[in-house]
């Protein structure tokens, strides 16, 4: 029996709407953009002969309701997402009944309003949405009343290229929860079909919310919810338990961090949901390709790291080429083949705590990122081939430190501490390199504050010769203020980087490089100790108020009186968090102000004699 649209009928228990009501007046929905988009023939392509469809038109009074929904229920079982899903059903829709369209309708909360994806019988997509304000919609009507609805036209979907057609919008009800709606298109639709949709449809509420409900699961488990690989915090407890492992058995473990390159551009160029379908697709592919013993985990936004049980640096190395490689040969539509940058580190021949073999691996994997950009390929880096001390690797890891120092706290940066009083026993012109490295390391910690031991160094340096200082204490002078500032490889990045006045509490922190410098990184070296007094007293003042031993006068070594200057001066003429650099005339005032008070009155007058000039030779 058909039904017309002004007819609704329940039964006595209310158990459901047969027929539907015709929703008037209707206020129409703010219009978006409807252009036809590429077919999603082959989305469905192929279901019809599968499943034993029929791609005909059915004339619904002869359709099978108990054969539609075996068909319907033998495949939808074998379909993993609400998407795959819904295709099944529009084909049945379109195919089986006769429908001229379906939409599905899902929820976005965070934009409050229901967005729409329609098919048509041929399978173009177009996409629209109803804001869920509009009181009026028959959408939301039927979203929020959860009553099934009729529309006499296509006219509310505001979608051009829609055949004009009846509609009937179905919610997706489970267990009394709205999931959504169905809109379907139609000329003819008898009662059995009607109630036989009603059914498919709430086979797909109950698939959605099983799928809300295992994302749930997953974000109080142990899964990330894009990739089903472990999150990072699972991931950071299967190393924990590894290395724990592998201590009592004395095996190698091998850490492997990927990182997806370019995935700020593809987000800002295709959207965030390109980005998503290329990491979903690394992380697949990653697990496809790994032993039943590793663990794969999303370390990062793009970056997705492994952990190879019993596998030394050379198996992990072949590992790693390989599934690079076959990530590359992944294509992705409009993007291209997948590119990445990996960093690779072994336990316990690069490192035996977990934070350090981490940020070792983090560190090869920015060298890594940095040489693929460069040759536009993908790049695997071994924590074991970095030579620590050149410029790529200092950039790194300073990179890395200034990432994670609120974790960290000193102990990895007394490592670093390690290798430089290793490195610096070799030969004078090697410690230099070295000197002027860390340098450049304890600079690249605070931004804000680049290239100022360089600075301080040609000050000091061009103040020591306008005192006709001898050429071997010029020298020494000048690698002095070199690592004047090397205690600050001891303070975290949430006290240098304050833009607003330190608590008494930071405060003390912060005075305490200059001892850090000098006692923990200078004193273990015999051939740099000479230049304690420098990295130690640079803060003095002339009148006895610095730190950290409140000399004054000429109880403060010459060679840092001379750095005092230099440090103040660059400091004030420089770019800092809490204001712009000041004019060299207003930083010349402020020195003459505190001459004989906090600096020596007399390297003050020299110095500005020579500010000028250094200014222009050196800052230009």
């Amino acid at each position: 029996m058909n039904f017309n649209d002004s007819d609704i009928h329940t039964d006595n228990n209310d158990k459901k709407v047969i027929g539907l009501a015709h929703v008037s007046p209707i206020r129409p929905m703010p219009k978006v953009g409807a252009v036809p988009q590429k077919t999603a023939n082959r989305l469905f392509g192929g279901m019809v002969s599968h499943s034993g469809f029929q791609n005909v038109f059915s004339i619904q009074s002869n359709v099978d309701p108990l054969d539609l929904l075996y068909d319907f229920s033998s495949i939808a079982k074998s379909k993993s997402s609400m998407q795959d899903v819904y295709y099944l059903l529009h084909n049945i829709a379109v195919s089986r009944l006769g429908l001229s369209y379906s939409a599905l309708g899902t929820v976005n909360s965070q934009s409050n309003c229901i967005n729409l994806q329609l098919l048509d019988r041929i399978g173009n997509s177009f996409n629209s949405r109803a804001l869920l304000s509009d009181n009026q919609s028959p959408i939301v009507k039927a979203f929020v009343d959860k009553i099934p609805q009729t529309v006499g036209d296509s006219k509310f979907l505001k979608i051009d290229y829609v055949p004009d057609s009846k509609a009937l919008i179905l919610p997706m009800l489970y267990q009394g929860n709205c999931y959504g709606v169905l809109i379907l298109g139609y000329s003819e639709l008898t009662q059995q079909c009607s109630d036989l949709l009603q059914v498919l449809v709430d086979y797909l509420a109950l698939h959605v919310a099983c799928a809300q409900f295992n994302e749930i699961s997953m974000l109080n488990g142990d899964a990330d919810i894009l990739t089903g690989l472990k999150t990072h915090r699972a991931f950071q407890e299967a190393l924990s338990k590894e290395i724990k492992e592998a201590e009592k058995t004395d095996k190698p473990i091998s850490v492997v961090i990927f990182d997806v390159n370019n995935i700020s551009q593809i987000n800002r160029e295709f959207g965030h949901a390109k980005g998503d379908e290329i990491i979903k697709l690394v992380a697949e592919k990653i697990k496809q390709n790994i032993r039943s013993i590793d663990v794969a985990g999303r370390y990062g936004g793009d970056e997705i790291a492994l952990i190879l049980p019993d596998t030394d640096n050379s198996e992990a190395t072949y590992i790693t080429e390989y599934l690079t490689y076959s990530l590359s040969c992944c294509l992705v539509d409009d993007v291209g083949s997948i590119k990445v940058s990996v960093g690779l580190a072994t336990y316990p021949t690069c490192a035996r705590e977990q934070e350090k073999l981490l940020i070792l691996a983090e560190q090869a994997m920015i060298i890594s990122k940095n040489k693929g950009y460069k040759n536009g390929i993908s790049t695997a880096v071994n924590a074991q081939d970095i030579n620590f001390w050149n410029e790529a690797a200092l950039d790194s890891f300073a990179s890395v430190i200034a990432k994670r120092h609120s974790q960290l706290g000193l102990n990895f940066e007394e490592e670093l501490v390690d290798k430089f009083h290793s490195d610096s026993s070799n030969s004078n012109n090697h410690m230099i390199d070295v000197v002027t490295s860390l340098a450049g390391a304890i600079d690249a910690k605070d931004t804000y504050t680049k290239g100022h031991s360089t600075a301080v160094s040609r000050y000091s340096e061009a103040l020591a010769r306008a005192l006709n200082l001898p050429d071997d204490e010029v020298e020494r002078i000048k690698l002095g203020a070199l690592l004047h500032d090397v205690g600050k490889i001891g303070i975290p990045e949430n006290i240098l980087g304050r833009t607003g006045k330190l608590s008494d509490e930071e405060w003390e922190i912060m005075k305490q490089h200059p001892v850090i410098g000098a006692e923990k990184v200078l004193a273990p070296v015999p051939s740099l100790r000479d230049l304690i007094p420098m990295v130690k007293h640079h803060h003095e003042h002339w009148d006895g108020s610095g730190y950290p031993d409140n000399l004054k006068g000429e109880e403060i070594p010459l060679a840092a009186r001379i750095v005092a200057v230099a440090d103040t001066f660059h400091a004030l003429i420089s770019d800092r968090p809490y204001r712009k650099g000041l004019p060299i005339e207003k930083a010349i005032e402020i020195l003459r102000i505190g001459a004989g008070i906090q600096w020596d009155s007399e390297l003050v007058r020299k110095f500005i004699v020579i500010a000028p000039s250094l200014i222009t030779t050196i800052e230009h």
